[in-house]
């Protein structure tokens, strides 16, 4: 018999980032880019990608871990303003099992150097599924590689 809970925590992660505003949300709203920076584990096996960014659309990246095992990362797009914020929901399986639905916004505002940029998740972990922490260090390090691609794609050669 499965025990069923539901167990709520909120992230939130501020950036600074030395790119315009524009740049940054084209790194969230274009296929080619997102796809680039959105993995948290590189070593992990592509196996599905597909980003239909607009209100109503979704986002689909699943990937098998070292071990084969099936992430996958299902959302749907409920409000987006360009240049200023995506509001999205998803969730989250590891195999056939939902470990988690969430709720996520990223908020762009222009800075003198660059863009503040928020990214809030409020999350529900499902069944008994023990995040301890490997949510947040997950999207910290994706959030990582997006200030990488920017910088490469501002200085491309190295």
């Amino acid at each position: 018999m499965t025990t069923r809970s539901a167990e709520h925590a909120t992230l939130v992660i501020e950036r600074r980032l030395k790119a315009a505003v524009g740049r940054i949300f084209r790194a969230w709203s274009t296929p080619e880019a997102k796809r680039q920076w959105f993995a948290c584990h590189g070593e992990w096996v592509p196996l599905d990608y597909g980003l239909d960014f607009r209100p109503g659309g979704t986002e689909r990246n699943h990937v098998a871990d070292t071990d084969g095992l099936l992430h996958a990362f299902d959302a749907h797009f409920i409000d987006i303003v360009p240049d200023t914020r995506i509001i999205y929901a998803y969730e989250m399986k590891l195999g056939e099992r939902r470990i988690s639905a969430s709720l996520a916004t990223v908020t762009f505002e222009a800075e003198p150097d660059g863009t503040k940029m928020v990214f809030t998740e409020q999350v529900v972990f499902l069944d008994g599924y023990a995040d301890n922490g490997a949510r947040l260090q997950g999207t910290e390090i994706g959030l990582d590689n997006l200030e990488l691609f920017l910088e490469r794609e501002a200085n491309p050669i190295h």
